[in-house]
């Protein structure tokens, strides 16, 4: 097989469209067959679509890592851009792949349901509570794929689906954490869509969320000499005039 820098880029954004489908077919038709399955609990559908969301991941990941990286969200596209491992005349591509992937991925599982290709959600994702848990997921994510992707390769699929089906429950907004993702979940009005005005907020969230792990990755990521450097200077204090 090419290494992933020797692929072809149409074979690459085809591998990030086709990933997109298939994962976005995963939560929302597991978000289908749990609110169909649950009896009226919440609970119950949301650990199910869950567990079936984090399952996909992994699978999903194992794949295509090794044909485009699996970014499968443009967050992850854009941050590798920043970090230099991934190019930047290549974003469009991907980032148009990983959208339209979405879509397909939600028609899809309407088919397979049933409904109809495309339906406005009507779900309520509002309030600064939700914007600061799409903040945290997606904070969370990337720092994730970080970390492991230099310690411990092997086990990322593990870690980011393990992260996911976390955040499922520990913020408020069920952690979607992917622009192309919270775009296309506007179009579904079931269990797992938002409302189109509350697209926006999350966006902000995912972009702010973003931002804040580059950040701090820089940070973590500063050279030793200079943090040498700079405890020296701050033992030695300020320097005096002579005379």
């Amino acid at each position: 097989m090419l290494a992933l820098a020797e692929m072809p880029l149409a074979r690459k954004a085809a591998a990030e469209a086709i990933g997109m489908a298939l994962l976005l077919s995963t939560v929302v038709g597991s978000g289908i067959m749990a609110e169909r399955l649950s009896g009226g609990s919440n609970a119950i559908a949301l650990l199910a679509n869950a567990i079936a969301t984090g399952g996909g991941l992994v699978a999903l990941i194992l794949a295509l890592g090794p044909i485009s990286g699996a970014h499968l969200n443009p967050a992850v596209t854009l941050v590798s851009a920043i970090q230099g491992e991934f190019g930047w005349r290549e974003i469009p591509a991907y980032v148009g792949a990983q959208v339209a992937g979405a879509l397909l991925g939600v028609a899809l599982a309407h088919a397979m349901f049933g409904l109809p290709a495309f339906s406005v959600s009507t779900h309520v994702r509002s309030g600064v509570a939700q914007v600061l848990a799409e903040g945290v997921a997606t904070f969370g994510l990337i720092l994730v794929i970080w970390g492991c992707s230099r310690g411990h390769r092997a086990a990322l699929s593990f870690a980011v689906a393990s992260y996911i089906t976390a955040a499922y429950w520990f913020t408020s907004s069920t952690s979607f954490a992917n622009p192309a993702v919270t775009i296309a979940r506007s179009l579904t009005n079931t269990f797992s869509g938002i409302r189109p005005q509350d697209v926006p907020g999350f966006l902000v969230g995912e972009a702010l969320g973003t931002t804040a792990a580059v950040l701090f990755i820089r940070w973590l990521m500063a050279p030793r000499k200079s943090l040498r450097a700079a405890r020296r200077s701050a033992s030695s204090g300020p320097e005096l005039p002579n005379g």
